[in-house]
């Protein structure tokens, strides 16, 4: 059982059309830079794979890829690109499903771990990577920080897209710290709508998150280029380590 809400086929049949700027190479080329140089020649685990924007890549670098899915629908998709044997996958929950073997590098990409919408489930989930890294191996998050400096008092609603095709808010509950996204797409003559919960957490509650699955923090920056993370900072690439030398998870 998850608390993660699930892409349905429509979801992810649009996937790749709605993300072609997030696989440009522009966006792709730093983070997969990023992703090869901590894995090195050991093998990456992709929890919340899903089509395989960055696995596939990441795969064609040389680096070994498996994943993690819960939906079904996204890994089909996946599927008309990859097979099975060349890139594996597991359906099932990113905090507690299992796969063989030992990994040198663990990661989540854009925002993921926040569609984990419990605290105890974002904890699961980082002793879930733990679990799966080889002694110093390395979990990384690319995650937003949360955009509350940017309401006023009585404000509830953030606008991040305003453009010809695509309308887009978040609607913040502080006292829940949840964050609905709400898109508004042109689909022809008319707009589709769209949205999705998210549990945010700030890089300092991650740090606590990752003290717990036995991980050490090593780097945090602003982007996959590696710009230091700073207080205007919108988004934050974050890097634990597992000890080669810990206490037991």
């Amino acid at each position: 059982m998850t608390d993660s809400e699930l892409w349905g086929r429509a979801s992810a049949e649009r996937y790749d059309a709605e993300e072609t700027v997030m696989s440009s190479a522009a966006v792709l080329a730093p983070t997969l830079d990023f992703l090869a140089e901590l894995a090195g020649d050991g093998r990456a685990l992709e929890f919340a794979i899903g089509t395989g924007r960055v696995g596939i890549p990441l795969r064609g670098r040389g680096v070994p890829v498996a994943g993690i899915e819960l939906s079904e629908h996204m890994v089909a998709v996946l599927r008309r690109k990859i097979d099975q044997d060349t890139l594996p996958v597991t359906i099932g929950d990113m905090a507690t499903t299992v796969v063989p073997g030992e990994f040198a590098l663990v990661y989540l990409v854009y925002n993921t771990i926040s569609n984990l919408l419990t605290q105890d489930a974002q904890v699961r989930c980082f002793r879930n990577a733990a679990r799966h890294l080889r002694p110093g191996g390395r979990f990384v998050i690319e995650l937003e920080v949360p955009p509350l400096r940017l309401l006023p008092p009585g404000q509830v609603a953030v606008p991040f897209d305003v453009s010809a095709r695509h309308l887009g808010f978040d609607t913040i509950d502080v006292v829940e710290q949840l964050l609905v996204s709400h898109h508004f797409t042109r689909d022809g003559d008319h707009y589709r709508r769209d949205t999705s919960r998210h549990r945010y957490a700030w890089p300092a509650e991650l740090d606590l998150m990752a003290r717990i699955a036995g991980l050490e923090p090593e780097h945090r920056y602003a982007d996959w280029a590696g710009t230091p993370f700073a207080a205007d900072s919108t988004k934050h690439i974050s890097v634990w380590r597992k000890p080669v030398r810990g206490r037991p998870l």
